[in-house]
Order: C-alpha cells, then sequence, then structure tokens
C-alpha cells in the first residue's frame, strides 16, 4: 500500500455506469456493517484506541465516523428522492470525530447502529425506480449537483475504504 489514506485507491467514479454497478454498489452497502463488524472483532481498548495511520483517526473514532457519515448520507438520499435537488448541509467530521461519543464509546454502539441503519437503506435503495440513479440528486454546497447514482458509488467505496483501514492496520500490527 503506497499510501496509507487511500488503502484501497481513491474514489473514482467510472465513466460508464451499468445495471450491474448499481446491483453492485447496494450490495457493498449491505455487507459494510457485517465487514466492519468482522475487521474490529476481537480488539482490545489499546487496539481501538491507536491511529490507523500517522495523523489519523484512532480505530474506534473511525468506526464512530462511518456511522456518522451514514447517516448524513441515509438522509440525503431521503432528501433527494422526495424533493427537488435539495441543498444539503456539510458537517465538520474532524470536529465530529473529537466529541465524546466519537473518542470514547463503545464502538458496539456504531457498530448496531450501522446494521439497522444498512438495514433500512438497503431496503430503500432497492425500491428506488432505474430513473433515480440519474434523474435524483442533492446540491452539496462544496461539491455541486451530487447524482443518486454517484453519491452510491461513493458510499459503497467509503465502507470498503474505511474497513480496509481497519484491515490494513490489522496487518501492519500483527493483530
Amino acid at each position: 500500500m503506497s499510501d496509507p489514506r487511500y488503502p484501497i485507491g481513491p474514489f473514482a467514479f467510472p465513466a460508464e455506469v451499468s445495471e450491474a454497478n448499481y446491483s453492485t454498489w447496494i450490495e457493498d452497502i449491505a455487507s459494510l456493517p457485517a465487514n466492519l463488524k468482522l475487521a474490529t472483532d476481537g480488539l482490545s481498548d489499546a487496539q481501538l484506541d491507536t491511529p490507523y495511520r500517522d495523523g489519523g483517526w484512532t480505530v474506534r473514532q473511525l468506526v464512530h465516523h462511518v456511522a456518522d457519515s451514514h447517516i448524513n448520507s441515509y438522509i440525503r438520499f431521503k432528501l433527494a428522492a422526495t424533493e427537488d435537488s435539495p441543498l444539503i448541509p456539510t458537517y465538520e467530521e474532524q470536529l465530529w470525530a473529537e466529541l465524546s461519543d466519537g473518542k470514547w464509546l463503545p464502538i458496539l454502539v456504531s457498530l448496531d447502529l450501522l446494521r439497522a441503519l444498512h438495514e433500512r437503506w438497503v431496503v430503500f435503495l432497492k425500491a428506488l425506480p432505474a430513473s433515480a440513479w440519474t434523474e435524483r440528486s442533492f446540491r452539496h454546497p462544496v461539491n455541486g449537483v451530487v447524482p443518486l447514482g454517484k453519491a452510491l458509488a461513493l458510499y459503497s467505496w467509503h465502507g470498503r475504504h474505511h474497513t480496509a483501514h481497519v484491515t490494513a492496520l490489522r496487518h501492519l500490527k500483527g493483530w
């Protein structure tokens, strides 16, 4: 791994997208809670409080970040499905990671939250019409208009990306 910030590479939206891509991305969303739980299974508090890379969050903060991020994404998807390209708020993820629930709460709380959230999210995603991937969007204050298909690809990547941070650290440390 040449850049520990991107163990699976940076996010890249493909130039051509098929229905198979959307199905794969939904399956990635569906499998993230179990994959992240497996990646963190058996880690001690000291290991959970180890940064996954120099200057990075601890594994504990990373797990809570995934929950925070995916809660925000789920709401953004629902807004985009029910409103015409709504302007969505951003949030200061670095500051959220420093709050007490991100720094000290047991990760099982966020793992359980992710399991329930993703169960709802996947039901919602599978019920969207195929046209929603390109015709429904939200407006991000920094990134502009984001079609739901691109957001789906991003969150598929996001979950795999952060799970890989944990597995790469475990490999590096021999855990």
